[in-house]
């Protein structure tokens, strides 16, 4: 007999501050990173809310339709009541998440409502709702989903109270006293020890919202060691969501493969969504990401979109290291780029687009293709309840820009030890590939918890060969720990 804990599931610019509305679609240089903070300065900051505000007023092309989508989804409507929880459980008996996940949605969306049109009973409802939630909730639980759940909810939730900074009977105190005690802890800590797995046993969506979270938890809090800490993991760390493990191999071509595209195309949407929003914030903190390391994240996104547009793409093949110290490990080697969820849609293509192309000038022919594709984006669950509430979207109404090129500026000095904004090109590189984390075809949830190894991927699995660790049909794992009793 073995617990449930024992059975582990396999899964198968935006500016600096200051620009006003003379210099709407201006801002290709990120805002100058200092000690001090930008605020709003997570995904939009004030100069944004001016262009939005007067774009839609205005009833001008893009910025009407997308606001015309912005208003037509249910969880926009000032009438919504938020239903706080204690505990929120992902991925285990009891699963409430979708909860959290409606709420949060509901209250950045009333947040973006108000900041665009002035109606304050929209900025009432963001603010209960963000009021509600933390007065109660103290605790993410589950399997190893409780990690996706304190990363993406984490970011999405300060989102939103960053917008509402400032507004009447918003108690942020209390919001950042809840984002510091229940999801910043989860999403450090899975950065530096992974659940107990090998660093490289997770993919890269893993990291990337943990990274997320850590991010928007340190501007949300004018805290600058937890952005560095978000920023040097984002450049060095050792798992998956650094971006040069993120996007391993760059191509002649000059496209960058992503490890997920040989995993499933949800997946690897997943994080080119999240590439977008850890470097668009970054951004109006004056570091740029977008430009890192020769603009490797354009090269990953260009090679998603390409291959998710039903166009073929280079593949070098790829080896994954997956399992736990002391416990299990194996390595599974990906030769082409999956199928599996192809053309998946997603609102994640109009900042990228907006950043590389209207903001900076460069090419990027395939996700500007993808962003016009998806145009105008909705979210909120307009994608569906799964991958569809990964990301806060309404990128047509929020991330539209006309163009307006204005060259990256040389790095200035700053008591950050992340980077400036620097001049990068787009010429191609080359790069071996890093053995990275776990493969899977699909994107069922994913299990394990405290000790007990989260295995996040089934793929071609068919045997594990480490002692107590057994493959079953139908993609279960059990294993075994030693010296313990099984309880439950």
């Amino acid at each position: 007999m073995m617990s449930r804990r024992s059975v582990l599931r396999v899964a198968g610019a935006a500016g600096a501050a200051g620009i006003g509305a003379a210099a709407i679609g201006a801002g290709a240089t990120p805002a100058a990173a200092s000690t001090s903070f930008v605020h709003p300065g997570l995904l939009h900051t004030q100069a944004d809310f001016d262009r939005m505000a007067a774009k839609v007023k205005a009833g001008t092309g893009l910025w009407k339709a997308g606001y015309a989508k912005l208003a037509g989804n249910p969880r926009s409507a000032s009438t919504w009541k938020a239903t706080p929880l204690a505990t929120v459980i992902r991925g285990a008996t009891g699963d409430n998440v979708t909860t959290l996940a409606f709420d949060i949605a509901a209250a950045y969306q009333n947040a973006l409502r108000w900041k665009v049109t002035g109606d304050t009973a929209h900025a009432d409802a963001a603010r209960d709702i963000l009021n509600a939630w933390s007065a109660k909730l103290t605790t993410l639980d589950g399997s190893a989903d409780r990690f996706i759940a304190a990363g993406i909810h984490g970011y999405q939730f300060a989102n939103a109270a960053e917008i509402m900074r400032g507004y009447s009977g918003f108690d942020l105190a209390r919001f950042k006293k809840m984002m510091l005690a229940v999801f910043y802890p989860m999403s450090s800590s899975f950065l530096a020890k992974h659940n107990g797995a090998y660093d490289s046993n997770y993919w890269s969506s893993w990291d990337l919202l943990s990274v997320a979270c850590v991010l928007s938890a340190g501007i949300l809090c004018d805290d600058r060691a937890k952005v560095d800490e978000a920023v040097t993991y984002f450049k060095s760390g050792k798992g998956l969501g650094s971006v040069k493990n993120a996007i391993p191999i760059i191509h002649t071509d000059g496209l960058g493969q992503m490890v997920e595209v040989g995993r499933d195309q949800g997946h690897a949407l997943l994080s080119v969504g999240l590439l977008g929003t850890i470097c668009e914030m970054a951004w109006n903190q004056g570091i740029d990401l977008y430009g890192y390391d020769d603009n490797r994240v354009l090269k990953g996104v260009e090679y998603s979109a390409k291959w998710n547009l039903g166009q073929d793409v280079p593949f070098t093949s790829w080896t994954w290291h997956k399992g736990a110290p002391g416990s299990w490990e194996g390595w599974e080697t990906f030769t082409e780029a999956s199928t599996w969820a192809r053309g998946q849609v997603r609102p994640i293509w109009e900042g990228l687009y907006n950043h590389y192309v209207n903001r900076r000038g460069l090419d990027a022919p395939y996700v500007s293709e993808m962003a016009a594709k998806v145009r105008p984006e909705g979210g909120g669950g307009d994608y569906g309840t799964g991958g569809g509430l990964d990301h806060l979207g309404f990128g047509t109404l929020t991330f539209t820009r006309p163009r307006a090129i204005v060259s990256v500026t040389t790095p200035t000095s700053s008591t950050s030890t992340s980077d400036m904004a620097s001049s990068s090109g787009t010429g191609a590189a080359t790069a071996t590939a890093t053995p990275a984390a776990d493969a899977s075809g699909g994107t069922q949830p994913q299990g394990g918890r405290g000790e007990d190894l989260a295995v996040t991927g089934a793929g071609g699995v068919a045997a594990v060969a480490a002692t107590g660790v057994l493959a079953i049909a139908g993609g279960f794992i059990a294993l075994r720990r030693r010296g313990t009793r099984d309880s439950g």
